[in-house]
């Protein structure tokens, strides 16, 4: 915040751009963190051009590029005036690999100081960007671009980041960075690294930067305490998110087990020791269920600094979620008809991931078994060993005899969506394909999208907007009384 002062309430950082600059910048003009997504940014900008970037706001931020031949050459590869037509395919982007060509880099930088720039312009609130650890290869320049823009806080779980607080640390000093990557079937003594230069991407013209917050997306005490003692630079503090937030969810501790609905079961040793997170000192906002009035003064009662919301965000106005979704959950919602299932094998990144169960989307197994397989945005594959020591690249929801070709098993892929595409779709940017139409969708959400109604106007209405769920969170907190449920 401006003056210091950590804010109460996170707006969860949604992808695939659902939570873009328009509701990022909607919160951060509240006080509050608002955090746009990292996650599939790069595409989502190339879409969006290719749309003819109604209103001109991604080229006035591109405008503001330091680099202004690097911006003309990203507007080149992919603006299209006046918008491509419907029924034609976006033009694709080179899948992500550790050698990323300069184009890929230029896409990657271009669209997170896109993404900030939007969310930060015209006020003097906070904006952070939220990553997954799972999706390494965009990472570093990713957080390039985002700290070109200023962007205040990053925001980071789906994995162990301890790499990610001195690579911030380094980039601020202009300085060369590395990633160690996550390598399936890799030995001990191997090390498969991806690196960027932003000396040699800006050719020296790189300018000094701010170090951001980090703010690490944890499950159990236990993995903080490792982050706060182990990670390579300082871990700013923690989001505890509950196995009831949207998205992917830390999985169960122990033995797998489902319920009768097929869903993994979480018990006792899934409770995170607050007690435990207290003790190293740092602000922890925690999340997964927590938007209520109620459950805010609960959180800073428990010694939060406050809590992380993402539904109520995901189906307010500025989200970029289509209207016919974000009306679709109010509707259901107001009927008491809202099924949300934690599906444990949907995503190929191996974690449960939150499906909120509407018809014609992916969650319908009509639907998805008449889905050909397709693997062309590829942000979920995995690397993998090769025999002669190469890293190669394969995906669960990949066509399937591509995946056992390159020595995955068969139970992989039984189930995979792919996420990288229908979350494309779900904000009306899905890719068109010749003779099978667009995308389907595939929403995720917490648990809460069964109060998101609570949320309208008392004055009636089918909407209600960022400033609405902020003023609503914060009723108990500012008068000390909650309002009714």
């Amino acid at each position: 915040m401006a003056n210091g002062q950590e804010p109460v309430i996170i707006q969860g950082g949604m992808g695939v751009g659902v939570s873009a600059w328009h509701l990022a910048r909607a919160v951060a003009m509240t006080g509050q963190l608002g955090v746009v997504s990292g996650t599939g940014v790069d595409i989502v900008l190339a879409r969006r051009l290719q749309l003819g970037d109604p209103g001109g706001h991604l080229r006035r931020a591109m405008a503001e590029f330091p680099i202004p031949d690097m911006a003309a050459r990203v507007l080149d590869r992919y603006f299209v005036d006046g918008g491509k037509a419907a029924d034609t395919p976006f033009k694709g982007c080179a899948l992500p690999k550790a050698d990323c060509p300069v184009e890929r880099l230029e896409l990657l930088v271009m669209s997170n100081f896109v993404e900030v720039t939007l969310a930060k312009e015209g006020h003097d609130g906070i904006v952070g960007i939220n990553y997954l650890e799972k999706i390494q290869l965009p990472t570093l320049p990713s957080l390039f671009g985002a700290m070109l823009a200023g962007v205040d806080y990053v925001v980071m779980g789906a994995g162990i980041p301890r790499a990610i607080p001195g690579i911030l640390d380094q980039l601020a000093q202009g300085e060369a960075v590395e990633l160690p990557l996550v390598v399936q079937d890799a030995a001990r003594t191997d090390r498969y690294v991806t690196r960027f230069d932003p000396v040699a991407f800006t050719d020296d013209r790189v300018p000094w930067l701010a170090r951001p917050k980090f703010l690490a997306i944890i499950a159990s005490a236990t993995l903080a305490t490792v982050l706060a003692r182990k990670a390579s630079g300082h871990v700013d503090g923690f989001v505890i998110e509950g196995p009831t937030a949207g998205g992917h969810n830390a999985p169960p501790r122990g033995a797998l087990k489902l319920n009768e609905r097929g869903e993994p079961i979480y018990g006792e040793r899934d409770a995170v020791d607050l007690e435990a997170i207290k003790a190293l000192g740092r602000p922890f906002w925690l999340a997964g269920s927590y938007g209520t009035p109620q459950r805010v003064v609960e959180a800073l009662d428990r010694g939060a600094t406050g809590i992380q919301v993402g539904t109520a965000f995901a189906f307010c106005r500025q989200s970029e979620l289509t209207d016919d979704i974000r009306q679709a959950a109010i509707q259901k919602s107001i009927r008491g008809e809202i099924d949300v299932r934690t599906d444990p094998v949907a995503s190929p990144t191996g974690f449960p991931f939150k499906v909120l169960e509407l018809t014609d989307t992916l969650s319908d197994k009509d639907v998805y078994e008449s889905r050909r397989r397709v693997c062309d945005i590829g942000y979920l594959r995995h690397a993998y060993k090769r025999r002669d020591g190469s890293l190669g690249w394969r995906c669960g929801a990949e066509p399937v005899d591509a995946y056992l070709a390159k020595g995955g098993k068969p139970a992989e892929t039984r189930g995979r969506k792919c996420v990288c595409n229908a979350l494309m779709a779900n904000i009306g940017i899905g890719q068109y394909r010749s003779g099978e139409g667009c995308e389907k969708t595939l929403v995720t959400s917490g648990d809460e999208a069964r109060h998101i109604h609570k949320f309208l106007p008392s004055t009636g209405g089918t909407s209600y907007s960022a400033e609405d769920v902020v003023a609503q969170l914060l009723s108990a907190v500012e008068t000390g009384v909650a309002i009714t449920p």
